[in-house]
């Protein structure tokens, strides 16, 4: 089997296993031969190798049969390790994986010491997420600073670091960063870096196998632990408890610990009170929406690279200006946008050039023109005038609140297609008939209340910006 037939094998598996499961358990695994009808693969740890045989045995050989590979067995070696093979001897094709000795768990002596490979239990860091390559804006200049600091490996004045925001704003690209620096600076360190994801599948699989105080091990003798998307464990009683004890002992240890999330942790629905309260003792950052100048400078800074990968390609004044003020949903979706155009620009052979982007990016060009949200007006509308944002959407009646409320309601009205129904629901589940009501009092007062009509001003121009 080719490197080339295995690639196309991870691309079928990737459609099979879903994003999350592909990155944290078939990315990692590497080719290493196909002999006598078995294909072998080089693993970080006999703690991944028996995971991945136990679970995603059977999908593999799949692919591999349908790709043309006569395969019945897999086998995983540990890499740079003088271990047993792990043997994960399967039955041809559809049958199950055999429970044998051989895919049993390590003994948890064994265990305990390779589970202190950190970077082969954590998830894989991304070359090009580093400092280097992160554009710094008003939007996202404090979460780089805080980064920075992290990332010097000293002593700082806040733990745990959390940074939030929404998608494609920076919040991985910075804690790969981080790791990437800490491991340049200070190799001796134990940096582990992992989705809140992956925390609960290992957590799992040692409840499973009973290896639950391997896993305490692992995860107290750190030195930096970077937790990524920490809402996905909102709910999950068993591994938030162990989540706390863990952020607890190292916290006692004066171990630094970076987290990110998808908004504040106070906003994180049925993640554990004391948990909020620990995640809200460190520096809590917020990574904003990217303003144009900071969009501009990454499309730059892409520009430049491609400049240098598609040699005698053209590209005409203009160009990224406008991707910068068309293209505002978030920075994936902007680079995204640059890969094609300069991509296509190469295989027709024509001038990178206004009219040649809105050709190539009319889908992309559409589904992003401006969009408010209703949790983008919340949030403008709490930002604005200094209330909380649960304040807003709760029960709360004084007068401090429920004028913002029901500014933010108007807003909601006026700038989004929802029903009323659907606004109320997002208001706290609320009846239509208050939302109803909410808007006609603004729209009593904006005739009567300059400063309110100026607020409101203000905030639709922020909001469609």
């Amino acid at each position: 089997m080719t490197e080339e037939t295995w690639g196309q094998v991870r691309g079928e598996l990737l459609k099979s296993v879903g994003k999350n499961n592909f990155t944290t358990w078939i990315e990692p695994l590497r080719f290493s031969g196909l002999n006598g009808g078995v294909a072998r693969f080089t693993v970080p740890t006999n703690f991944f190798g028996n995971w991945v045989s136990r679970n995603f045995s059977d999908q593999i050989l799949q692919q591999l049969t349908r790709a043309g590979v006569v395969a019945d067995r897999l086998e995983f070696d540990v890499q740079n390790a003088a271990a047993r093979p792990v043997n994960a001897a399967t039955r041809p094709v559809a049958a199950r994986v055999a429970a044998g000795a051989e895919v049993s768990a390590p003994a948890q002596g064994a265990h305990s010491a390779e589970a202190r490979d950190e970077e082969g239990l954590g998830a894989p860091l991304d070359g090009r997420f580093t400092f280097d390559t992160f554009i710094v804006g008003k939007p996202n200049e404090l979460a780089h600073a805080a980064a920075r600091r992290v990332a010097e490996g000293g002593p700082v004045s806040f733990n745990p670091l959390f940074l939030y925001g929404g998608v494609g704003l920076g919040k991985t690209h910075l804690m790969h960063a981080i790791a990437h620096e800490l491991r340049t600076r200070k190799p001796k360190l134990r940096v582990l870096y992992l989705s809140a994801e992956q925390f609960m599948y290992r957590f799992v699989q040692a409840l499973r196998e009973r290896e639950v105080m391997g896993f305490k091990e692992l995860f107290r003798s750190v030195d930096v632990l970077m937790v990524d998307d920490v809402q996905f464990i909102a709910g999950k009683d068993s591994t938030q408890e162990e989540f706390f004890h863990t952020f607890n002992a190292l916290v006692d240890q004066n171990k630094q610990i970076v987290i990110s999330a998808d908004r504040a942790p106070g906003e994180i629905k049925d993640l554990e009170d004391r948990i909020k309260s620990r995640l809200q003792c460190g520096l809590v950052v917020d990574l904003h929406p990217t303003d144009y100048e900071l969009r501009l400078g990454i499309l730059q800074q892409k520009a430049e690279q491609y400049r240098q990968q598609y040699a005698g390609l053209v590209l005409a004044n203009g160009v990224l200006e406008f991707l910068a003020h068309r293209i505002t949903t978030n920075v994936r979706v902007l680079e995204g946008a640059l890969t094609r155009l300069f991509a296509f620009a190469s295989l027709v052979g024509r001038e990178i050039t206004l009219d040649l982007a809105q050709d190539c990016l009319a889908d992309i060009l559409r589904a992003s023109d401006r969009k408010v949200t209703i949790e983008e007006i919340q949030r403008k509308v709490a930002e604005h005038y200094n209330v909380r944002l649960s304040d807003l959407i709760g029960p709360k009646r004084v007068r401090t609140i429920a004028r913002p409320r029901q500014i933010a309601m108007y807003l909601a009205k006026q700038l989004t297609p929802r029903s009323l129904p659907e606004i109320g629901r997002r208001f706290g589940g609320r009846d239509h008939t208050t939302i109803m009501h909410g808007v006609r009092k603004i729209e009593e007062l904006m005739g009567q209340d300059t400063q309110m009509a100026e607020d409101l001003l203000l905030l639709r121009r922020l909001l469609e910006s």
